[in-house]
């Protein structure tokens, strides 16, 4: 039994998760709401060293201190870029944990099933439901983070069947479980998690191009489902309230995204198999467009009284979020009223282009969401767009069929000029051409961002 001073800290530090959501939820108070977060989390982990009778303490503190050591480098030496990666692995981390705690729950329920004991079947049915979503998740986000580290293709990968596979790993999978409720087994527990190992290969691998960090979301959602459910099996109530959150919050920003993107979830995840694709061909274009210098984009910026900014995925790649909002101020010194347009889906994670400008100390008041900002676009002088391409792709608009079709832009194409600062013509992540680089009132400025970007400030300084 947990002891009432234990539960009553289980429940501050279940308060303090809730405050910590509440505090990630805006950005000036994201650091305070991550602070409230770790310590709560600290403190939950703690609390059973002080009232239970546990074996191997030694090991339990060794690979405590080893996750935590690995967990710091690794946060610590990520680059902006990879951000998305890695919260894909600690995902994929603690699904898979809730999976191995519920098969070691499961031994101990079923020796008490063999003597005659009495186990709930509500109990056997959340080990089972957190076995094969915890698996699910972890064979998942190893799926991601291959695709979007680029260890595998980021396209969608199908073969003739894959349906039928996964619909039959699913129909084993209840099966499993119901049978864990009838007869719980070990062997019933590890078969369940290999399925579900394979149904989560199977949900992503068909996934591709801008929805995979839609996946990373969803499966966190999964993750903190299994936690719940874990918790209900262990008896422990933080446990309980923290998967709770993490589950709720998972699938309301999976379909925040996926409305931005102007998809449906099963589209997002099974488009593919209906014939389609969620990746375009990825070919660089030789179609003639209007490029300029430094010098003569600096011209453009001058003259301009109202100017915004697009900042993409190509920004974090060229860490030139720096000069990028030193040009601003020096834009904002002589007069001119700049602003910083962000997508929810810009990047590859929501709240990333946040995240990287607020590494700049840009002022929140700066950063505007979509829905915010989109009626500026045609009263702005000039629109630069840094590094991003989909999310103000005119196709969303005007090309049905494409993989973006249907999809909130920004509408950067209503601007007076557009200046676009680009490596190459290859398209963006959801593989298709962007019209907007054709038009007469576009100007491209090729090279890498930063290097541009530092050119192009030296240039503005120089009027």
């Amino acid at each position: 039994m947990i002891p009432v001073w234990a539960q009553v800290a289980y429940l501050l530090c279940a308060v303090g998760f809730i405050l910590a959501l509440k505090g990630l939820s805006g950005p000036r108070t994201a650091r305070t709401g991550n602070a409230v977060g770790a310590v709560a989390a600290v403190v939950g982990c703690a609390i059973p060293f002080f009232y239970a009778d546990l074996d191997h303490v030694v090991l339990i503190l060794v690979a405590i201190v080893v996750g935590s050591l690995v967990g710091f480098a690794g946060a610590r030496r990520v680059q902006m870029t990879q951000m998305p990666q890695m919260v894909a692995l600690f995902n994929g981390v603690g699904g898979g944990a809730a999976a191995i705690v519920a098969l070691l729950e499961l031994r101990e329920l079923a020796e008490v099933d063999s003597v005659g004991g009495d186990v709930p079947w509500f109990t056997l049915l959340a080990t089972g439901f957190t076995i094969v979503v915890g698996a699910i998740s972890f064979a998942g986000s190893v799926i991601t983070f291959l695709k979007l580290q680029e260890v595998m293709t980021s396209r969608p990968v199908i073969f003739p069947g894959l349906p039928v596979v996964f619909g039959l790993g699913l129909v084993v999978a209840v099966v499993l479980v119901v049978l864990n409720i009838v007869s719980p087994a070990m062997v019933v527990g590890i078969v369940l998690a290999l399925v579900g190992l394979l149904l989560g290969v199977l949900l992503v691998l068909p996934v591709g191009g801008a929805d995979v960090p839609i996946v990373i979301s969803l499966l966190n959602a999964f993750t903190g489902l299994t936690v719940a459910a874990g918790g209900y099996v262990l008896g422990n109530t933080l446990l309980l309230v923290a998967g709770t959150l993490v589950g709720a919050s998972g699938t309301f920003l999976t379909r925040l995204m996926a409305n931005a993107m102007g998809r449906s979830v099963s589209n997002i995840l099974f488009g593919a198999l209906k014939g389609g694709s969620t990746l375009g061909a990825g070919e660089a274009s030789d179609r003639p467009v209007r490029s300029a210098g430094p010098e003569d984009i600096a011209i453009l910026l001058a003259y301009a009284e109202r100017v915004i900014v697009v900042p993409g995925y190509g920004l974090a790649v060229a860490q030139a979020q720096h000069t990028l909002r030193e040009l601003v101020d020096v834009l904002t010194e002589r007069g001119a009223k700049v602003d910083y347009a962000i997508h929810p889906v810009a990047g590859r994670m929501p709240g990333h282009m946040n995240v990287l400008l607020a590494e700049a100390q840009v002022p929140y008041e700066q950063l505007i969401e979509m829905d915010d900002i989109n009626g500026d676009f045609k009263n702005a002088d000039v629109v630069v767009v840094v590094g991003a391409n989909d999310v103000v792709n005119p196709a969303a608009k005007t090309t049905p069929g494409a993989p973006i079709y249907g999809m909130p832009i920004l509408n950067a194409d209503e601007a007076k000029q557009v200046v676009f600062l680009k490596r190459s013509m290859r398209p963006g992540f959801a593989g298709i051409e962007n019209e907007l680089l054709y038009e007469p009132a576009t100007t491209l400025l090729f090279g890498d961002a930063k290097d541009s970007l530092s050119k192009l400030l030296s240039a503005v300084k120089a009027q």
